[in-house]
């Protein structure tokens, strides 16, 4: 049996199809990356998906034969399909203003109350509840697919939703995890466009024949944790329960592993989700804007160096200027200097004066959006927590580890970068027998992949009052 594997891992900011091998220990290789963005027509935001499809074919080509495929991507956007299975215009991507107001619309006809109670999710506007509200196309469609779902029915020519996905949608009851049919009905929406359901693990389908031609090889595609941050949770190189997680990225994800789900009305006040893991788990954590704040300032400074300007902002002043990540004005695209320093003066502080001062209020502010989401997990699960895993492209930050250690006051365990990727060829992986559980999984991740450990140090006071401004 061969012991390779190959996973489609798209991002929000880009996309690569890796290979692994399991023959001695656990391997990547990159077959092929490629940028992934929005792109906007006229009033909307879309996203390219069938550019990115066709990268997706180009590395799986480059890839070669695999005992399996896995997809993977970002959360809560789409594509409709209709009865004949083609797609009703590109996927409407989650930054769009489309959504604007309808949360609070549907809070007040249904209740916040009960949307919790049924689905566990956090309100963001852009959650696909809200998106499908707003779709001018929703009566022509037959089925809907989330993105890993649509690449996978591509690749087969088979339909349905994989569950850790599905859990974001706020249309999965938190429960039984199988689709809330009574919410759907009541928002008015058509019950019949929601595919049947998969688990991690289940028998996507073959790839179809002129796929297999175009690539020059053949195999079986496998539902894995297809939300990226089910397959990053799933790589956290833990031992034991007694660890929070950030998945950082474009979104730092920050919170703890749970068995099951917590449905207080302190924690839907504190606006934290109950989303789907591996196994039955239950990924209990807030969304913190993430890395995509320092994104969008380098985009806003053409030709900067981010490890030049990483070295500066580690010798600026220590808390200068923080602002709360989550601040509604930093979630669309365009100028996120002009819009921190708008904030720092509406919090009544001096904005950063240099590129390297805005890298290190960046950096702090989500230190203290990581302290935060880890306190409130802690308290409302009650859940102990001995160590931070910070996972994803933000665990090759060094500063952004250490300050993290620091602000929360644990030890932070950074790595794998591509923890998504391990998560999902390990989910492969142990449906071909290789690996058992999930704990022998996050074994093979920590005996095989290069680990760093910050340890808190400095003024742990000096984060309380830089919290203070902004919280």
């Amino acid at each position: 049996m061969s012991r390779r594997f190959a996973a489609v891992d798209l991002g929000a900011s880009s996309g690569r199809v890796m290979l692994a091998d399991l023959s001695d220990g656990l391997r990547l290789t990159e077959a092929h990356r490629f940028p992934n963005g929005p792109v906007r027509v006229a009033d909307h935001l879309y996203w390219d998906i069938l550019g990115l499809y066709r990268e997706i074919l180009t590395g799986l080509r480059a890839a070669g034969p695999v005992s399996s495929i896995g997809v993977d991507s970002w959360a809560v956007d789409y594509a409709l399909l209709d009865e004949t299975g083609a797609m009703l215009g590109n996927p409407v991507h989650y930054r769009d203003d489309r959504t604007a107001g309808l949360a609070e619309r549907v809070a007040a006809s249904v209740g916040p109350e009960t949307l919790y109670d049924v689905s566990g999710l956090q309100v963001l506007p852009f959650n696909t509840i809200y998106q499908l509200l707003a779709e001018p196309r929703l009566g022509d469609a037959a089925t809907m697919l989330l993105i890993p779902d649509l690449i996978g029915y591509w690749l087969t020519g088979e339909q349905g939703a994989e569950v850790t996905n599905a859990s974001t949608t706020g249309l999965l009851d938190v429960r039984t995890r199988e689709w809330a049919l009574p919410l759907i009905k009541q928002l008015g929406l058509p019950t019949g466009i929601f595919p049947p359901l998969r688990q991690p693990g289940d028998m996507a389908g073959g790839l179809r024949r002129d796929v297999a031609g175009e690539i020059g090889w053949s195999a079986p595609v496998r539902a894995v944790g297809s939300h990226d941050t089910a397959s990053a949770v799933a790589a956290v190189p833990a031992s034991g329960s007694a660890f929070a997680y950030v998945s950082c990225g474009t979104w730092s994800l920050a919170g703890v592993e749970l068995p099951g789900p917590v449905l207080t009305p302190g924690s839907r006040a504190a606006n934290f989700t109950n989303e789907a893991g591996i196994d039955g788990t239950v990924r209990y954590l807030r969304n913190v804007m993430g890395l995509w704040l320092l994104q969008e300032c380098l985009r806003a400074w053409p030709g900067s160096d981010l490890g030049e300007l990483l070295k500066a902002a580690a010798a600026e002043r220590p808390f200068a200027a923080v602002v709360n990540p989550d601040e509604p004005a930093f979630l669309p695209p365009g100028d996120m200097p002009a819009r921190i320093a708008a904030e720092c003066r509406r919090t009544g502080q001096r904005p950063p004066a240099s590129p390297a001062a805005y890298v290190r209020c960046v950096l702090e502010s989500l230190a203290l959006g990581h302290r935060l989401a880890v306190r409130q997990a802690m308290e409302l699960s009650g859940r102990d927590v001995e160590v931070v895993h910070l996972v994803g492209g933000g665990s090759r930050n060094e500063l952004l580890c250490q300050f993290t250690a620091d602000a929360c006051g644990l030890p932070v365990v950074a790595g794998p970068g591509e923890a998504t990727t391990f998560g999902n060829v390990l989910v492969q992986a142990r449906a071909a027998g290789l690996v058992s559980d999930l704990g022998e999984m996050r074994a093979l991740v920590a005996a095989s992949q290069p680990l760093r450990r910050y340890e808190p140090s400095g003024d742990f006071a000096a984060w309380d009052e830089a919290a203070s401004r902004v919280f």
